[in-house]
C-alpha cells in the first residue's frame, strides 16, 4: 500500500514498484495529489486506485506486505494553506497506517523531509543532528508534524516489535511536480518557461541540494528492505546556492527572464546539504542523475 500515492514522489514510486512485479493499493484523497499522476496506471490489473483520506481507518482485504506513508502536503503554499490538515495526516493518518501495518503483519515505511532540521546549526546535516526547528512559525506545521510522525513510528517499533524505516528526504525534483506549488524548481521552471522574472527570496546566497526523483526512490525502495529503523537521510549532496540554480534554468530553458529578489520568507533555511553517508554504507545507495540530465527530463515534461 502506497498512501500518497497520487503525490508527485508518491506517483513514481508506484511505477517503481509495479516495475520491480509488486501489486499496488494506491490511496490518496487528493488534496494536492493529482489523478492525472497516475491515469497511466489504471489499466494495470496489479494497481488499485482508492481513494481516502488516511485520518480515517482504512480496511483492507487480504495481504498487505509493507505499508509506505507517503501522504502529506510537501510544498509550503500547500501545508501553509492546509496548515491543520498536515498536522492531521501525519499524526491521525500515520497512526492508522502504522496500525495497518501492525494488522497485517506488514513492513512500514515513513517519508520524512529534511525539514526536520529546521534551519540547521550542522552542516551537513546528518541523521545524528537533532535540528533547529521553530516550534510556533509558519512552517512549524510541517516541521512539527513529520518529527511527531517520526516519534511514532519509533514508538511503534519499539512497542510492539514493528518492522519499521524512516527516510528523511531532502529537496527532490522532476516530472509531475506542481507548477505552481511555490517550490523553487517548479517555480523557476515555470517562470523562465513564461518569460517572467525569476524570484529569488533573499540575497539567493541560501543554498539546497536537489535529487532527480528516480534516485530518490530507488533509495526509497532500497530503504524498504533494509532493516535499518532510525531516519536514512535520501537526497543529493551536491550543494549549490538559489542563485547558482536560478542561473542553470535559465540557461537548461534559453530564457532572458531577469532575476529579481524579494524578502525572504519567515524561518526559510539558509543551508540545507545531506550527509548521505549513511544511506552510501547501509544501502549502497548514491544519487545517479546529473543535474543538467535531470533538468532535460524535466523541463521536456513541462515544455507545452
Amino acid at each position: 500500500m502506497v498512501s500518497g500515492a497520487a503525490g508527485f514522489i508518491g506517483s513514481h514510486m508506484c511505477d517503481r514498484l509495479l516495475a520491480e512485479g509488486h501489486a499496488v493499493v494506491a490511496v490518496d484523497n487528493f488534496l494536492t495529489g493529482a489523478e492525472r499522476n497516475v491515469a497511466h496506471l489504471r489499466d494495470n490489473p496489479k494497481f488499485r486506485l482508492v481513494r481516502h483520506d488516511i485520518t480515517q481507518p482504512l480496511p483492507v482485504d487480504g495481504r498487505l506486505d509493507a505499508v509506505l506513508n507517503m501522504a502529506s502536503p510537501a510544498s509550503p503554499k500547500d501545508y501553509m494553506r492546509h496548515s491543520i490538515a498536515t498536522l492531521d495526516v501525519a499524526s491521525a493518518g500515520t497512526r492508522n497506517m502504522l496500525e495497518l501495518a501492525r494488522a497485517k503483519g506488514a513492513r512500514f515505511l515513513l517519508t520524512s523531509t529534511s525539514e526536520c532540521y529546521g534551519d540547521p546549526l550542522e552542516h551537513p546535516q546528518s541523521e545524528t543532528y537533532w535540528g533547529n526547528v521553530n516550534p510556533v512559525g509558519p512552517r512549524s506545521c510541517y516541521d512539527e508534524s513529520k518529527r511527531f510522525a517520526e516519534a511514532l513510528t519509533m514508538s511503534y517499533h519499539r512497542t510492539y516489535g514493528l518492522p519499521t524505516n524512516i527516510a528523511r528526504i531532502f529537496n527532490t525534483y522532476g516530472p509531475r511536480m506542481k507548477l505552481d506549488d511555490g517550490r523553487v524548481v517548479p517555480a523557476f521552471i515555470d517562470q523562465a518557461l513564461r518569460g517572467e522574472e525569476i524570484t529569488i527570496f533573499g540575497d539567493g546566497s541560501q543554498t539546497r541540494s536537489f535529487c532527480y526523483v528516480s534516485d530518490l526512490v530507488d533509495g526509497i525502495y532500497r530503504l524498504m528492505q533494509a532493516e535499518e529503523r532510525y531516519p536514512v537521510n535520501l537526497g543529493n549532496p551536491n550543494e549549490m546556492t538559489i542563485r547558482e540554480f536560478a542561473e542553470r534554468i535559465l540557461r537548461a530553458t534559453g530564457s532572458s527572464s531577469p532575476i529579481v529578489n524579494r524578502a525572504l520568507p519567515e524561518d526559510d533555511p539558509r543551508k540545507r546539504q545531506p550527509d548521505i553517508s549513511k544511506a552510501r554504507r547501509l544501502l549502497g545507495w548514491e544519487p545517479r542523475v546529473t543535474l543538467d540530465e535531470g533538468l532535460r527530463l524535466t523541463l521536456d515534461y513541462f515544455r507545452p
